[in-house]
């Protein structure tokens, strides 16, 4: 059998995504074929598997650190937040239910078979799995039932080893403390740990890590200083939306709306990295700026939910006066929806069963539907000519008048649609940006300039090494890697 390791956090936002990409990546290097696995996620940032199905954005971007293409079963469960206390379920890449945390909570366990087996079926085609938890083995408040931390370990007889957070703060605090309130017998799992996020000199926290060995009994695996470039690899945790970072001294400005349940906000990342480009993420209770050359309407979980959202916070008008001013609105898959007349949702898909008005600036309806279209696609930007390698993962259609000038083509299927003055516009195609050729004229349209030398993703790829480099220098492999063999 196949070794594998997991890499738990002593709270969320530790680094468990970005250290497994790197290990994978650094062990990839080392010439080991390697799977990621994630038991349990919880994101709306989710990518489209070649297997038809949606998987959390960090399992696809590790599977890349793998070079594999990613599989529904590298995350058998994702959690799709549409409500404060409720979320899509997604099992082995489909929709099964939509539940409540509460209902949830009490049926998780179910799902562990399914879980195993998609473990097992990486584990037989790897010879080293990685496995992500998520959140903390810390919350003990929810170990009942648990499949995403100590509940997989036991189940699955994987060893652990335990991130956290130096740059934080209390780090040695976190690490013991977790050793302090979870069980003797989840204790007992953890053969490790590992100090990620360090700044500065590391040679000022040998005293630490001499503690830490103390007081918890194992071996330090690493001490992993601040990984800067990390900004430029696809986040899944919308928390990073509050500190939106662009570049400065740009030429073209893009106004993108923080929508409540905003999805697949990775399509900005090709945008945000790009020379004399400036995305704002525009927080609630702010007005969209009034000299942005584009509004960027972003996906979003809940078409109807967020629609209502854009108009409290005033972003309709706002809206309304760009495009009077001879503006460039673009909307993407849930966006693209609101820029419609109508949206309908005969099925209640997502609350009661009706219709709403949307912002009327595509002449178009769409209909809400239980089907999901999950699929890659190569497609043709219609006014370019570009190509485009894209995904759609969306419920529902759209039909109209203005779906007479398409966004796109798809083996000569029209996607999309664009009013007739030209400026506005909307698709249900993610990942458009990532093309450069497309990407690159798109920008030309709203403010010529030399937007070429931007390669996005062979900036990633070189990225992954760089991080993976940076796991070998400042991790114990060899340790790693005998932990997850000896268990």
């Amino acid at each position: 059998m196949s070794a594998a390791l997991m890499i738990q956090g002593t709270g969320s936002g530790v680094g468990k995504s970005l250290i497994v990409a790197g290990l994978a990546r650094a062990f990839t290097a080392r010439g080991l074929a390697v799977r990621p696995f994630k038991p349990q996620n919880m994101s709306n940032n989710a990518a489209v598997t070649e297997d038809g199905g949606e998987i959390g954005r960090a399992q696809a971007l590790q599977a890349r650190a793998c070079k594999v293409a990613p599989t529904t079963h590298m995350n058998p469960v994702l959690l799709k937040p549409e409500t404060d206390t409720g979320a899509q379920v997604i099992v082995r890449g489909k929709r099964v239910a939509t539940l409540s945390a509460r209902e949830f909570m009490r049926t998780r366990g179910d799902y562990l078979p399914v879980i195993l087996e998609s473990f097992a079926h990486l584990r037989a085609e790897a010879d080293l799995v990685l496995i992500e938890g998520a959140g903390s083995p810390a919350e003990i408040n929810l170990r009942e039932n648990d499949i995403a931390n100590m509940g997989f370990s036991h189940a699955a007889d994987v060893p652990v080893v335990l991130a956290g957070d130096i740059h934080r703060g209390g780090v040695i605090a976190s690490i013991v403390g977790t050793f302090e309130v979870i069980s003797t017998d989840d204790a007992a799992r953890i053969a490790g740990f590992l100090v990620n996020n360090f700044h500065g000199d590391r040679k000022l926290f040998e005293g630490g890590v001499s503690t830490l060995e103390e007081r918890t009994g194992r071996p330090c695996a690493g001490v992993i200083p601040h990984f800067a470039d990390a900004a430029k690899l696809p986040a899944e945790d919308a928390l990073i939306l509050d500190n939106f970072k662009t570049t400065t001294g740009e030429k073209i400005k893009i106004a993108v709306p923080r929508l409540s349940r905003i999805a697949n906000f990775d399509d900005l990342d090709p945008l945000r990295l790009s020379p004399h480009v400036s995305v704002e993420m525009v927080q609630p209770g702010q007005a969209l700026p009034g000299d942005a050359d584009l509004i960027l309407l972003p996906g979003t979980k809940s078409t109807i939910g967020d629609l209502a959202f854009l108009r409290e916070q005033g972003w309709d008008i706002d809206i309304f006066a760009h495009a009077r001013r001879g503006g460039h609105v673009l909307g993407l898959c849930g966006g693209y929806q609101m820029l419609g007349r109508l949206v309908h949702d005969p099925e209640g898909i997502e609350g009661e069963p009706g219709s709403v008005e949307g912002l009327g600036l595509l002449d178009i309806e769409t209909v809400l539907t239980g089907d999901k279209t999950l699929e890659n696609v190569t497609a043709q930007h219609a006014q370019s000519g570009e190509k485009l390698t894209a995904y759609e993962i969306h419920l529902g259609h759209s039909k109209g008048p203005d779906c007479a000038r398409p966004f796109a083509s798809i083996s000569g299927r029209a996607e999309g649609a664009i009013s007739p003055d030209g400026r506005i516009e909307g698709t249900y195609l993610h990942g458009i940006f990532s093309a450069d050729g497309f990407r690159n004229a798109y920008l030309e349209k709203l403010g010529p300039g030399d937007h070429g030398g931007f390669a996005y993703d062979a900036m990633i790829d070189a990225t992954l090494d760089a991080l993976g480099a940076h796991m070998e220098r400042y991790c114990d492999l060899d340790l790693l890697l005998e932990i997850a063999r000896a268990g």
